[in-house]
């Protein structure tokens, strides 16, 4: 099971992670398709898989591992580490490149803020 990335009010992506552990997030370019909640349509043309990515984080949080999930139309990635701020809250940035069957090449990026749990 993938942890759940939320949506603020400007509709930006986030999740919220504890130092400690290592968690899967999913980034999903088919989310109408693959069922989610809320969604009107797909990034992905009906037949488009993603081929290839690259995930790159900011400084301080580690990629421990990432797939293309989801018959092709998401990409799953395992995050470890971060720091919890002492005055203010840590958010890193996490980015998701993917290319497509189509030759079409595009990006994702969530925020994930940090909290002990």
């Amino acid at each position: 099971m993938d942890c759940a990335i939320q949506y603020d009010s400007d509709g930006f992506p986030y999740c919220i992670k504890d130092p400690d552990a290592v968690l899967d997030y999913k980034v999903d370019f088919a989310p109408h398709t693959n069922g989610r909640l809320g969604a009107e349509s797909d990034w992905l043309q009906s037949g488009e898989t993603i081929v290839s990515h690259t995930v790159t984080p900011e400084t301080g949080i580690t990629v421990d591992s990432s797939s293309i999930t989801d018959s092709g139309t998401s990409v799953t990635v395992w995050l470890t580490g971060g720091t919890v701020g002492t005055d203010t809250t840590t958010v890193y940035d996490v980015t998701v490149k993917v290319t497509t069957s189509a030759g079409r090449e595009d990006d994702r990026t969530f925020r994930v803020e940090m909290a002990e749990r």
